[in-house]
């Protein structure tokens, strides 16, 4: 059985599971023939000595991105009403009316909004979607270096890029079988999903309910439940440093204990340093009373604003900043990528601090695989003004209603009540711990360790089916 795997990236979020990752490694040990079909800027022949074809052609159908962002407003249009809810259309992003082109595309957006917000009317998007694609240069040039390179599936490892249409189709439409990794645990309920694989890798038996409630038109039988290489490295001990090596690579100080500070984007929350302030504020209470503690800072990725700047300079004797070791290669947010490095190095944070705190990221799975706590900010800051997002919608989102309890994560809901929260996680009388398992078992899925594994063997299933 030919074994040639083309493994697509239309963008760098893949690059952080499928090429940084054992993934490689564990393909060929399986008798692969692995090739990037690169749409980034991020250079993997150079970089990691993979072989890679690179797509050079980008060039969308001008109206392809009307259509795309109209199908996401309609679908949750469809969901809000189908399911009797509102919270969907906070998904949203306000559409642009600056500049006559801005206009004019909103306006088309509207129009489609208006008109197709039904299940027949997402169908009509949908198809002519992939009409407007494949009247592109983009996808004849697809087609071109498929029928040169020949591979036997095609494999994106990220369905919401709009760059991944042409590319798919093109795959389809010359008989090779496509598959796409749903690569977030909050993708599905936001209308993210642009490509229509043959078949979809999930997370777990909830991702799959959840693409099968929202996406109608994909069956059982297409789905494969893989689990997601993202949490992979927290279980490789071998990347693990011992406490004395990771201090002293980040000036940390060997008495202290240290507190963990997980940095958001943002959109999600835009106020995030006066939350990092009030958890300095409360260090510094506890260290008069006998504690010796200090906060690890971790950036997003993504986040390149001076908000924290004057807080990390006024906190200085308590946090101390150890940021991701992500590397710009292109100008947007997704095209900030990660390195392997990062992956040891965010093991090591989760292994070595006692907890952390955030608004409403994945990062509780991180600490949970490392039988580490994670504490949610849930109050609003007095600062918060008008037309300033208030992060409580966070917890509001459909992927948090995937909690088996309240206690899968420790929330403080009030200012007040911080200090004395830290202080109980600190002397262990509470911790999210056993509650957080079983939600990590739920999203992520009950065998972390062999995702990349789980994830080939799918693929060899698709392909013997084929023969």
């Amino acid at each position: 059985m030919s074994k040639k795997a083309f493994i697509f990236l239309p963008d760098g979020v893949g690059l952080r599971n499928f090429a940084l990752t054992t993934f490689n490694a564990i393909g060929k040990s399986l008798g692969y023939e692995i090739t990037y079909w690169n749409n980034t800027p991020f250079k993997i022949k150079e970089e990691l000595g993979y072989d890679e074809v690179v797509l050079t052609n980008h060039q969308l159908h001008p109206m392809t991105t009307v259509f795309t962002r109209a199908r996401k407003r309609c679908e949750l249009n469809i969901f809000d009403k189908k399911f009797n809810e509102t919270v969907y259309n906070t998904y949203n992003f306000p559409q642009s009316y600056k500049g006559i082109k801005n206009i004019i595309k909103s306006l088309n957006v509207d129009f489609l909004v208006a008109t197709k917000s039904t299940e027949k009317g997402v169908n009509v998007i949908r198809e002519k979607i992939k009409e407007l694609e494949r009247s592109t240069s983009k996808y004849e040039y697809c087609k071109r270096q498929l029928q040169e390179h020949k591979p036997d599936i095609v494999f994106c490892t990220n369905p919401r890029p709009t760059q991944a249409i042409a590319p798919v189709l093109a795959a389809q439409d010359l008989g090779i079988p496509t598959a796409s990794f749903i690569f977030s645990w909050d993708n599905l309920p936001k209308a993210t999903t642009l490509i229509e694989p043959d078949f979809y890798f999930v997370w777990s038996d909830y991702m799959k309910n959840e693409l099968l409630r929202y996406c109608p038109y994909v069956k059982p039988e297409q789905i494969f439940v893989t689990g997601t290489p993202q949490f992979e490295s927290h279980f490789d001990e071998s990347l693990l440093q011992t406490k004395e090596v990771f201090f002293k690579s980040h000036n940390l100080n060997l008495e202290k204990k240290y507190i963990c500070f997980s940095g958001d984007d943002i959109v999600t929350s835009p106020l995030d340093q006066l939350y990092i302030e009030d958890l300095a504020l409360s260090v510094r209470e506890l260290n008069t009373q006998g504690y010796n503690l200090g906060i690890i800072y971790r950036k997003c990725p993504v986040d390149f604003t001076s908000r924290y700047d004057a807080v990390l300079e006024q906190y200085k004797d308590v946090i101390v900043s150890v940021d991701p070791l992500w590397r710009p290669v292109g100008t947007s947010w997704n095209e900030i990528m990660p390195t392997k490095e990062d992956f040891a190095l965010q093991a090591n944070i989760c292994h070595h601090t006692e907890f952390v705190g955030n608004i409403a990221s994945s990062m509780v799975f991180d600490f949970v695989a490392h039988g580490k706590s994670c504490l949610f900010f849930d109050y609003e800051q007095p600062q918060l003004q008008e037309g300033i997002r208030d992060i409580g919608q966070n917890y509001k989102y459909i992927h948090f209603r995937s909690m088996p309890t309240n206690e899968a994560a420790l929330f403080v809901h009030n200012k007040k009540d911080l200090t004395a929260i830290v202080k109980a996680i600190l002397e262990g009388r509470l911790t999210n711990v056993p509650v957080g398992k079983k939600w990590f078992d739920v999203v992520v899925g009950t065998e972390p360790k062999k995702a990349s594994e789980t994830i080939w063997k799918a693929i060899d299933v698709i392909l013997k089916n084929k023969i």
